[in-house]
């Protein structure tokens, strides 16, 4: 296994929650963690592991002594929660624009071109891998410790359904391009430019994710299958 244990955890929560979004796992499914490790191929102890994730983040239900249960995923807690975060990170971004040292604008400029051939290459985990990078380098040259740590927050309860995005086909060449955006108005020092460029972008990534909340509520269309081709979850191991 060449994946630590953390990443193991955070690919098997997108993947989790991938499921459940996608209509797979319904509301009020029981997430038995000896058949979620034997679908993933992985052991029992990285799926308790992305189950606390997950039931942080309100998607599933983790009771003592009863297990993990799939809630009830409603658009409005998804648009609360990507609405404060989209706020937050687009005013990480505005003061990024005016505080950031040179070293630090260098550093994100290289960060962005190195996960550009990432993007080109649809190497998703690679890519999810740098985006923490990146939305972390914006969070720090906020020069605000205090709104980055709100930020970091956010973002840990959103990360498996910010991850599980990447696997949308054409997805990560459109992040490069949006991060491309933010990227150009912090260099210049843009203020205003770069807060409304991450609220952008961050609003485009909320809106696969409330189309699929509405789907796993039961309030649209059916879901597609979880791959085009009808095979089995991907194992991650590798």
């Amino acid at each position: 296994m060449d994946a630590t244990p953390q990443t193991l955890v955070e690919r098997l929560a997108a993947a989790i929650a991938e499921a459940i979004l996608g209509g797979e796992l319904p509301p009020g499914t029981r997430l038995d963690e000896q058949s979620l490790a034997e679908r993933f191929g992985v052991s029992r102890t990285p799926v308790r592991e992305a189950l606390r994730q997950l039931g942080t983040g309100g998607l599933i239900d983790v009771r003592p002594r009863r297990g993990a249960t799939v809630s009830s995923v409603t658009p409005e807690l998804l648009e609360e929660l990507f609405v404060a975060m989209g706020e937050v990170e687009a005013t990480c971004a505005r003061l990024s624009a005016l505080s950031m040292t040179p070293i630090e604008r260098r550093r994100l400029a290289d960060l962005h071109g190195r996960m550009g051939e990432d993007a080109e290459a649809e190497r998703a985990e690679a890519y999810a891998a740098s985006n923490l990078q990146f939305h972390g380098a914006v969070y720090a040259g906020a020069h605000n410790a205090t709104l980055a740590e709100v930020a970091a927050g956010l973002r840990r309860r959103l990360s498996p359904y910010r991850q599980a995005q990447f696997r949308a086909p054409g997805r990560l060449p459109r992040s490069h391009a949006e991060h491309g955006e933010v990227v150009a108005a912090i260099l210049r020092g843009d203020a205003a430019g770069a807060h409304a460029a991450m609220l952008h972008h961050v609003s485009l990534v909320e809106d696969p994710f409330e189309q699929l909340s509405r789907v796993a509520a039961g309030k649209g269309r059916p879901a597609a299958p979880a791959r085009a081709d009808g095979g089995p979850p991907p194992d991650l191991r590798s």
